[in-house]
């Protein structure tokens, strides 16, 4: 497993709670891109469309120029996880958040996650265990 990208925003904005492994359908010229490195998970998002899932605002710049940065993908999973997850996302209110992609074999991945929106103060919260640490693991170095 190589990982490409990795949404840190996901976790300091959303409180993760289930997470999925799901399939990327690319054209050949996104996944050379990828794999180069030439893409971008800030701002993207989950969602269905009829009976399938998309995923929009993952960029894939083009390679040498062909294919378009800024379209919709295809999420692949099975039909009983698509069917747990549109269940969850009616009832509890959830959100799908994209947390990372990348290389399994030859084949592009994406974990996807269940998660809900943060309050500001859990944001705060947040940030002061990680300054919190920070600290310690200075003060843990130096002795």
């Amino acid at each position: 497993m190589r990982q490409l990208l990795n949404n840190k925003k996901a976790r300091f904005n959303y409180e993760l709670l289930e997470s999925f492994e799901a399939g990327l359908m690319l054209t050949g010229t996104e996944i050379k891109s990828l794999r180069i490195g030439k893409a971008s998970l800030t701002d993207s998002h989950c969602y269905f469309k009829g009976k399938s899932m998309f995923i929009n605002g993952l960029r894939i710049e083009p390679y040498r120029g062909i294919g378009d940065p800024d379209r919709e993908k295809n999420l692949l999973l099975n039909r009983k996880e698509l069917n747990k997850i549109k269940e969850k996302i009616e009832q509890k209110g959830l959100t799908i958040v994209p947390v990372k992609v990348y290389l399994k074999g030859q084949y592009a991945k994406i974990e996807i996650c269940l998660a809900r929106g943060k309050k500001n103060y859990d944001k705060r919260n947040s940030i002061k265990d990680r300054d919190q640490k920070r600290d310690e693991d200075r003060y843990v170095k130096k002795d």
